[in-house]
């Protein structure tokens, strides 16, 4: 699902709301997960999941093409762990190890 796709449900979920401000909460939504991030905070979504960033150290990487090495900056990457209820509502009946 793309975000269009997201705003398009959500209006039709909710038909009391124009379809312009359907689109302006979610994009508030996503652009305040975004600045927490950027800044270095975790956001939680209690049963769906968690936002984070992760540090991957600067190393020594490889050209696939020429196999020469190459020097990777270091670089802060988003990460995403899935709620308990998430996970349980993906694998109805699975066991959790």
């Amino acid at each position: 699902m793309i975000k269009s796709e997201l705003v398009q449900t959500i209006a039709n979920r909710n038909p009391h709301l124009y379809l312009r401000d359907v689109e302006n909460i979610v994009n508030a939504i996503l652009d305040e997960i975004s600045e927490a991030l950027a800044t270095g905070n975790r956001v939680e979504l209690r049963g769906f999941g968690a936002f984070s960033v992760k540090n991957r150290p600067a190393r020594v990487g490889r050209n696939p093409r020429t196999g020469e090495s190459v020097e990777v900056d270091e670089k802060w990457v988003p990460t995403f762990k899935t709620g308990k209820e998430l996970r349980d509502r993906l694998n109805p009946g699975g066991s959790d190890i």
